[in-house]
C-alpha cells in the first residue's frame, strides 16, 4: 500500500469517526447508567461474544494463520456510524445502538491491542512471531479512535445548530468514504483477494450470522423489548470495517490481513439487510392488524 492511499485511508478513518462523535452528547453515556440492563447485556455481546465465536470459527475451522488473524481483527473492532444507520433502519432502538457505539468505540482502543496480541500468540506459527507494542498501540489507536470521536462531540456541544446541519452530510460523507476504502483497498490487494476470498468468505458469512443470532438471543433471554434485541443484534454484528482495514494497513504493515475485514465488509449488508427487509415486514404487519 502506498503511503498516499495510506494518508486517504487515515484520513477517511477520522472524517467517519468525527462524524459519529456528532451525533454524540454526554447524555449518550448517562442514558447507559439510567438503563444498565440493555447496556450491559449489549456490551458483553460485543466484547466478550463476539471475539469468542470468532475464535471459535478460527480454530474449529483450522483457518489459515492471516485468515484466522483477519477474522480476529474484524470482531475486535466496535460497530459504528453503519450499525447506527442499520439499527435505525431496522426499527431498533437508535439511543441504545449510538451508546453502545460510543462505549464500545471509548474501549476499543483498550481491548484491541489485548485480542489482537492473543490472536498473535494462538494462531502465528513460531517462525512468524508478531506483537502489538502495547503502550505505541494504544497511542495510536488513541489518535484515530478516541481523537475524532472527541472532537465531533466537541462540535456537537460548542456548536449544535452547526453540528446538526453537518450531521447527515457527513454521515452521508462516511458511508462513501466507507465504499471508496473497501472498493480501493480490494482493488489494491486484488490479487490475494480473489486467491483468498474462498477461504475468507465462510468464516465471514459464519461470524456474521452467529454473531448477529447470539446478539440477538442473549437480548431475549434477559427479557429485552425486541426493538433493543434487534440493536444489540446489530451491534454485534456489524462492525466498524475501515477501522479494521486502517489497523491492518497503517498499524500491522500488513495488508493481507485485510481480505477477512474486506469480505466481512461486504457480506454484513446482505444479512443487515434482510434484518431491515423483515422489520419493516413485520411493523407494517402490525398496523394492517
Amino acid at each position: 500500500m502506498t503511503s498516499i492511499t495510506g494518508i486517504i485511508l487515515a484520513i477517511s478513518l477520522f472524517i467517519i469517526m468525527a462524524g459519529m462523535g456528532l451525533s454524540l452528547a454526554v447524555q449518550d453515556f448517562k442514558r447507559v447508567v439510567a438503563y444498565p440492563k440493555a447496556a450491559l447485556v449489549g456490551m458483553v455481546s460485543q466484547l466478550i461474544l463476539l471475539p469468542s465465536i470468532a475464535f471459535l470459527i478460527a480454530y474449529v475451522l483450522a483457518l489459515p494463520p492471516m485468515v484466522a488473524i483477519g477474522i480476529m481483527l474484524i470482531a475486535s473492532c466496535p460497530g459504528g456510524a453503519t450499525s447506527n444507520m442499520i439499527s435505525f433502519l431496522a426499527k431498533g432502538d437508535l439511543a441504545l445502538s449510538i451508546s453502545l457505539t460510543a462505549i464500545a468505540s471509548l474501549l476499543s482502543f483498550l481491548t484491541i491491542p489485548v485480542i489482537m496480541n492473543f490472536a498473535f500468540n494462538f494462531f502465528l506459527k513460531e517462525s512468524q512471531p508478531m506483537t502489538l507494542d502495547f503502550v505505541a498501540t494504544l497511542k495510536q489507536l488513541f489518535v484515530i479512535i478516541i481523537v475524532p470521536v472527541l472532537l465531533g462531540m466537541f462540535i456537537n456541544k460548542k456548536f449544535p445548530e452547526f453540528a446538526f446541519r453537518i450531521e447527515k452530510p457527513v454521515k452521508k460523507a462516511s458511508m462513501v468514504l466507507f465504499i471508496l476504502v473497501v472498493a480501493g483497498v480490494t482493488y489494491s490487494n486484488r490479487n490475494e483477494f480473489f486467491e483468498y476470498f474462498d477461504q475468507a468468505g465462510l468464516p465471514s458469512i459464519l461470524l456474521n450470522i452467529l454473531t448477529m443470532t447470539a446478539g440477538y438471543v442473549l437480548a431475549v433471554l434477559f427479557k429485552l423489548p425486541k426493538n433493543q434485541a434487534i440493536t444489540i443484534s446489530i451491534e454485534t454484528g456489524i462492525q466498524n470495517g475501515t477501522l479494521a482495514i486502517t489497523i491492518a494497513t497503517l498499524l500491522l504493515q500488513k495488508p493481507e490481513y485485510t481480505i477477512v475485514p474486506l469480505t466481512y465488509s461486504l457480506l454484513m449488508f446482505f444479512t443487515a439487510g434482510i434484518v431491515i427487509a423483515f422489520r419493516k415486514r413485520s411493523k407494517e404487519s402490525e398496523i394492517i392488524i
